[in-house]
């Protein structure tokens, strides 16, 4: 029985090691995406994975997990085995939005996860059917408040259904949410007319605006989106309120990971993210690479989850 306790004390010893985190990892890792294919979650995930697997000389797995707005993928991650060989994709609905307006989620944000790095940021954009007669925010308005509650809006997930509830909350408009599991799904109703406006992230819209298949109203955020340059921002339009709508990305394990594991972890998504060739791909999705310590993002997602419980109790939304 000693010599039992002795060899597990000795396991212990040597996973919290140095040299441990030095040899990891060893076999395949991992990447849960809570959405499904076709979205700008994937797309990044892609990316960073095919350039881990290079780094680590290690096979990074995509395992797409969509359902509940993030919820199930997100839940998963929290329940994995703490040694590193699980990442989630860190999406700012599921990890910031959704505990607010569900009642169980399947998870605690502030106590499961530990933040490995950022990894982007992008402004949400609205988009709308050309067949919808808008060209502009206040034209939207407009045709939102002489037909209340006529106008359909699609969400791939709780950021854009936000950004949609602060449209309505800041125009005094009714509009119809329609949810969907992803962008690829949602983009494909709504290129088929089945709905009329998204408030999407770049990557699943940006190809069809410069295509003419949609129409884009303007950018949530403080400046342009450089593949949209003729489109202004909500500040632009008059909409102070709607011009810091910000969706990101970044990467998260469970909490109870070594530390020394989060920081080799760390060191090789900045590595990635940063890499001339990861940093232009990561761009022409119209997403902006941003990484980060472990310790300035967990501080930017409680910062996140405090904000966006305000806007969800304001909006009076729930999902359940």
């Amino acid at each position: 029985m000693k010599l039992l306790l002795n060899v597990l004390l000795l396991a212990i010893a040597c996973a919290a090691s140095p040299g441990f985190a030095q040899g990891f990892p060893d076999k395949s890792v991992r990447l849960i995406v809570p959405f499904p294919p076709g979205g700008g979650t994937d797309g990044f995930a892609r990316i960073l994975g095919a350039k881990l697997t290079e780094i680590w000389g290690q096979q990074v797995i995509i395992d797409n997990r969509g359902g509940a707005q993030g919820n199930i993928g997100t839940a998963l991650g929290a329940r994995a085995a703490p040694d590193g060989y699980t990442l989630t994709l860190a999406h700012q609905g599921a990890l910031t939005i959704n505990p607010h307006l569900y009642s169980k989620p399947g998870y605690d944000t502030l106590r499961d996860f530990a933040g490995v790095s950022r990894g982007t940021d992008m402004a949400f954009i609205l988009v709308v059917h050309p067949s919808l007669p808008v060209k502009t925010m206040k034209d939207l308005a407009l045709l939102a408040k002489q037909n209340p509650g006529k106008l359909t809006f699609a969400s791939t997930s709780s950021g854009p259904q936000m950004a949609g509830e602060l449209f309505r909350l800041t125009t005094g408009t009714d509009m119809l949410h329609i949810p969907y599991k992803g962008g690829g799904p949602a983009t494909i109703d709504l290129l088929a007319g089945h709905v009329a406006i998204m408030f999407a992230n770049p990557t699943a819209t940006v190809p069809h605006v410069k295509s003419g298949k949609l129409r884009a109203l303007g950018v949530m955020g403080p400046k342009r989106n450089e593949a949209l340059p003729d489109v202004p921002t909500a500040i632009e339009a008059g909409y102070p309120d709607l011009g810091n709508v910000i969706e990101w990305y970044g990467v998260v394990v469970p909490a109870a990971t070594p530390r020394e594991i989060i920081a080799r972890l760390n060191a090789s998504v900045v590595q990635a993210i940063n890499s001339p060739d990861v940093f232009k791909r990561i761009t022409s999705l119209g997403q902006t690479p941003v990484t980060s310590t472990p310790e300035e993002f967990d501080g930017w997602i409680r910062s996140e989850f405090e904000r966006w419980g305000k806007v969800v109790k304001a909006s009076g939304a729930k999902a359940d």
